[in-house]
């Protein structure tokens, strides 16, 4: 299991999808492109996780497009100065001029949760570089503040503060298996955090500078791990301290959207206490769908990242939206 490689590694490469890297001003951005079989898509990941993600999607979009999966700043190989500024406006810059200097044309671009509103970003600020946008079920609106308090992504952000503020020795991964004993109980099963850090540290031992590869857990799980271990709790403080949206209104911005959008809306729960368990509740989808001047609207039976849990559903999605005549 130490040595464990994923078997989509070789469907990817059997695809033509080869990880890259690129310097864009201060950023070395890490990707993932595909050949050269259509018009460019722009792929970008949830907070937490990297472009593997799009791993089981990634061989059927790249029969249809020109496909780039990108590690934004904050996560997965990409690499950025120590001060980077963790903010809506500052990746989204660098993404349009990853855009303008990589992909070298106008794109489709679609993006899930972070990934989402830096879609949403990209689209209301550089229409030029954006063709059409399927937005993954974004936390609009639910990450602005003060509803942000009141969502269970605030878990999240509060662990990367206290990690910044407790100092986590440039180990996150470490850190949060530490500190999250209620989630794996939740998501894997009781007892089951000190069996996966031991095999956390193993696979590390056994591979040292590889992506982290736990193959028995629950995909989304194991998705986590692997970008929990590339992550930088900055970015998820940012949140935790609002300055991740400063000069990023999301009502602002999908008001200025004049591209074609779709808005897909994964599964959500308003628990006992009140707390939304989801990205956006149906308000904030209605109030969404209410500002965007050209949209449709898409709710899937899923859970928050589509790509990973139907891999094929989410690849007939931007299929059929993107490519329509």
């Amino acid at each position: 299991m130490n040595n464990y490689k994923n078997p989509w590694d070789k469907r990817l490469a059997d695809a033509g999808v080869v990880e890259k890297t690129a310097y864009v001003g201060e950023v070395n951005f890490n990707y993932a492109e595909g050949p050269d079989n259509g018009p460019a898509l722009l792929l970008l990941h949830a907070q937490l996780l990297d472009w593997y993600t799009y791993s089981e999607a990634l061989p059927e979009l790249s029969k249809h497009f020109h496909v780039f999966a990108v590690d934004y700043p904050g996560h997965g190989k990409t690499t950025y100065p120590d001060d980077y500024p963790m903010t809506a406006n500052q990746i989204g810059n660098d993404l349009a001029n990853f855009i303008e200097s990589v992909i070298q044309e106008p794109a489709y671009v679609t993006g899930n949760s972070s990934g989402g509103l830096l879609t949403t970003w990209l689209a209301a600020n550089k229409p030029d570089l954006v063709k059409a946008i399927v937005l993954e079920d974004p936390p609009l609106f639910s990450s602005e503040y003060p509803e942000i308090k009141q969502t269970i992504a605030y878990r999240s952000f509060t662990t990367s503060y206290n990690a910044l503020q407790t100092g986590y020795h440039n180990d996150f991964l470490g850190y949060w298996l530490e500190s999250s004993k209620t989630f794996f109980t939740n998501h894997v099963g009781p007892f089951s955090e000190p069996i996966i850090a031991f095999a956390v540290n193993c696979y590390r031992d056994a591979n040292p500078g590889e992506p982290v590869e736990i193959v028995y857990l629950p995909p989304v799980v194991r998705e986590m791990i692997r970008g929990l271990n590339y992550y930088d709790p900055r970015f998820g403080s940012a949140f935790y301290e609002g300055t991740w949206n400063e000069g990023f209104d999301h009502t602002e911005a999908l008001q200025k959207i004049q591209c074609p959008a779709l808005l897909v809306q994964a599964n959500f729960e308003i628990l006992d206490s009140g707390i939304l368990d989801g990205a956006m509740s149906q308000e904030h989808a209605d109030k969404a769908v209410s500002l965007i001047p050209n949209v449709k609207y898409m709710k899937v039976d899923s859970s928050h990242v589509v790509n990973l849990e139907h891999p094929d559903e989410f690849a007939k999605i931007l299929e059929d939206f993107f490519l329509e005549d």
